[in-house]
């Protein structure tokens, strides 16, 4: 199916099934246990466990391998490395190769995989491993290696300039001029990259923790150049991705390189060091900002560039994405710079680009406020467009950015903000800030089957992944809608590659465009049930297990016959995103109090508005806000990949020194959705809330901070160190 206008009245408007807050139907098996993740899929014969072995340098060459004590020790099957593994090709996906040798791209990039009858075996067996390397210098702080980065080779990253930015801004009434950091993230997890491996002759099984099927496919595949309909990958549930699981990565070569040489399936996952230094992670960022504006508080200059870091051929991050469109502005120039690095990949982390970048923009919105003395809700509403600043033939489909701040002003109780200086209650200080919310809404071309028994049961596969996000009940909810069936009567069966291929889980895109394509296949089945039923299509209508039409009804289920009905189909799409600009709104209010002597910072309430077309299902949705909320509070006060500038690895790589924030640091948490669709979106009319939430949520916060204390942090994360200097005067 095509989708190249915009959507009219369809099925989906009854709102029977869609739009409900329905419980998560794989909610059973996770809190009991029983839903089975990659490392736990059970095999008809015991696994051997592979141990997998990083490098010890950041760059240069492995000069000897010595393995003869690693194979003797007790219950060693194999060991497997780039010169036993034989000729490798590499994905598309990965910018290092996913198993080293010679050459070592950045720390702990894996060297080796032992196999052995235990995970216990394995590992001790790894330690015996030694490996001679010979050593070269790298590149590893991204100040020294800022004078050196360019400009990206990749579609839409290039310069952006409209107007003239310089002359604007040098006749500018009121000008500002800041820079500000973001220190390297990452996914930090729970569950960690890993895999199952079987080989059944030529044909291989990978039961793992993906949350894109096909790419996974396709790269493994050409990784061990073998035909892609000889790899199957498997992946019903995923224990949290965040974009760390979008691409293929060394637990999945290596279950398979390890199952090969065993002879026998095997268990990889990698441990904790290992997903923090082999994995890709939030690249850091150097951010300047600029602004004009008149007097009024008008924008008519705003500049946004970005300096990252990557390894040869990666990507940079996108920081100034969400600059290009949030604000008006007749002048305009943004630009990105990606630095030589010889750290572990850079690459997506939830709402890669906007979430940094808005960290950075959204305090810088607030400082100009400040400038000119201007309520920081009152600026951004004057500054608002629905239009594309640079192209302004181009309106937004959907734009409630204007309608997101008033109601969160309102419920949040802004009024009664102190502009200059804090609130205090005994040794605390108190403040409230704000900030716009913003990502692009994407879509991907999506495909599924769904099938209907002679008892009238709904089935929908589809290679779909769910990562926590509710794919598996926003699904069900779809096929009952467009069957007139209840949500308890479908099945939905995702994550195998055996399955029509479908958007996966990324970029916010994964609900509104995978239903999207089950949407197209029940279109389809639709029409098979009207015709076997005798009816005509185009009035039929599915409801209560009933087809109607023409004043005749039938049941459902006695279309199906004995052998059932299926159809498949996919959503495809036009080029509408040419003629509308899509886009998903929000406001982030958050109230913070600061220890007045000690800088300890606790955030007390928080409200997330958001205007994100149709909300499929407002209980999952709200748990994919919260939950970004979650790691907007993180990202502001705690996290940080410290970079060891000599070694060239993430000193802190694992969980008790990598701080996330835990149920003490979250507070009361609100989530308001406006009413909204978006025709011009999907046949769904929705666009998705995923890394909405986490957009801006940071800044709100270090915005939060200033109010309460007059200090103002422009190096991520706000830390009581970046306090204490001034407090004493506050105090």
């Amino acid at each position: 199916m095509k989708f190249d206008t915009p959507a009219g009245a369809n099925p989906i408007d009854q709102g029977r099934h869609i739009g409900r807050a329905v419980d998560r139907i794989d909610g059973a098996l996770k809190t009991s246990g029983t839903a089975r993740y990659a490392y736990e899929h059970p095999l008809p014969e015991a696994p051997a466990y592979g141990y997998v072995v990083g490098a010890a340098i950041a760059k240069g060459k492995i000069a000897g391998l010595h393995l003869k004590e690693a194979r003797s020790a007790p219950g060693v099957l194999a060991i497997v490395t780039a010169r036993s593994a034989g000729e490798l090709g590499k994905g598309k996906k990965n910018v290092a190769p996913l198993l080293a040798g010679p050459d070592v791209q950045h720390y702990h990039q894996a060297v080796a995989v032992v196999v052995a009858r235990t995970f216990e075996q394995a590992r001790a067996a790894a330690a015996l491993l030694r490996i001679d390397y010979q050593e070269e210098p790298g590149s590893f702080d991204l100040d020294k290696a800022r004078p050196a980065a360019v400009e990206p080779e990749m579609p839409d990253a290039g310069d952006l300039s409209v107007g003239d930015f310089d002359r604007a801004f040098e006749a500018a009434e009121v000008a500002f001029d800041a820079e500000y950091r973001t220190p390297d993230q990452s996914h930090a997890m729970m569950e960690p990259h890993s895999t199952t491996a079987a080989w059944d002759g030529d044909e291989l099984t990978i039961w793992t923790s993906s949350q894109m099927v096909d790419w996974w496919r396709t790269d493994l595949a050409a990784t061990l150049k073998v035909p892609k309909d000889k790899v199957r990958v498997v992946s019903p549930f995923i224990g949290g991705g965040f974009g760390g699981k979008l691409f293929l990565r060394s637990d999945a070569l290596l279950a398979a390189l390890a199952a090969r040489a065993a002879q026998r399936p095997v268990k990889v996952a990698l441990h904790r060091p290992l997903v923090f230094n082999n994995t890709t992670h939030r690249p850091a960022t150097h951010q300047r900002i600029r602004i004009g504006a008149d007097r009024s508080g008008r924008i008519q200059a705003i500049a946004h560039e970005s300096w990252s870091g990557n390894l040869p051929g990666g990507v940079p991050e996108t920081a100034v994405q969400q600059t290009q469109l949030l604000y008006a502005g007749q002048h305009r120039r943004t630009a990105l710079r990606v630095a030589p690095l010889d750290l572990p990949e850079g690459n997506a982390m939830r709402a890669p680009g906007e979430a940094p970048g808005l960290m950075a923009l959204e305090i810088a919105i607030d400082e100009m406020a400040e400038q000119l003395g201007m309520d920081p809700v009152a600026l951004r509403i004057l500054n608002d467009t629905q239009v594309d600043p640079a192209r302004p033939h181009r309106r937004f489909s959907q734009r409630q950015l204007v309608e997101c701040l008033r109601l969160g002003a309102e419920r949040f109780g802004w009024s009664r903000r102190v502009a200059h200086g804090s609130r205090r209650e005994g040794d605390w200080l108190v403040g409230l800030g704000v900030a716009a919310a913003f990502r692009n809404n994407l879509v991907q071309k999506s495909g599924a089957c769904v099938r209907l028994d002679r008892d009238g049961r709904i089935t929908v596969e589809t290679d779909m992944t769910d990562i926590g996000t509710g794919s598996y009940t926003v699904i069900a909810q779809t096929a009952a809608e467009m069957l007139g069936v209840p949500v308890e009567q479908v099945t939905v069966r995702l994550g195998d590659s055996r399955y029509p291929v479908s958007a996966g889980s990324g970029g916010q895109w994964g609900g509104n465009s995978a239903t999207a394509g089950v949407y197209a296949a029940c279109v389809k089945l639709r029409e098979q049930v009207a015709r076997q039923l005798r009816l005509p299509a185009a009035d039929a209508v599915f409801a209560d297990g009933q087809v109607r039409a023409g004043g005749r009804s039938a049941p459902l289920a006695a279309a199906a016959g004995p052998n059932g009905l299926a159809a498949e189909d996919a959503m495809e799409y036009g080029d509408l995103d040419k003629q509308f600009q899509q886009s998903t709104f929000g406001a982030h209010f958050v109230e913070a109090a600061v220890d007045a002597f000690t800088g300890e910072i606790r955030v007390r309430r928080m409200l997330a508005v958001c205007a994100a077309g149709r909300i499929l299902n407002p209980k999952t949705a709200r748990s994919q806000v919260i939950g970004a909320m979650t790691m907007g509070v993180g990202a502001a006060l705690m996290e940080e990949l410290v970079v060891d500038r000599r070694l060239g690895c993430f000193i802190n790589h694992d969980l008790a020194a990598y701080e996330v924030p835990v149920h003490a640091d979250i507070p009361h948490q609100e989530v308001v959705f406006l009413d909204e669709t978006d025709p011009v979106s999907s046949p769904m009319k929705a666009t998705g809330v995923g890394e909405l939430g986490l957009c801006g949520v940071a800044a709100a916060i270090a915005n939060a901070v200033h109010n309460a204390t007059g200090v103002r942090v422009r190096d991520y994360p706000v830390t009581l160190d970046k306090l204490l200097y001034r407090l004493p005067e506050v105090a």
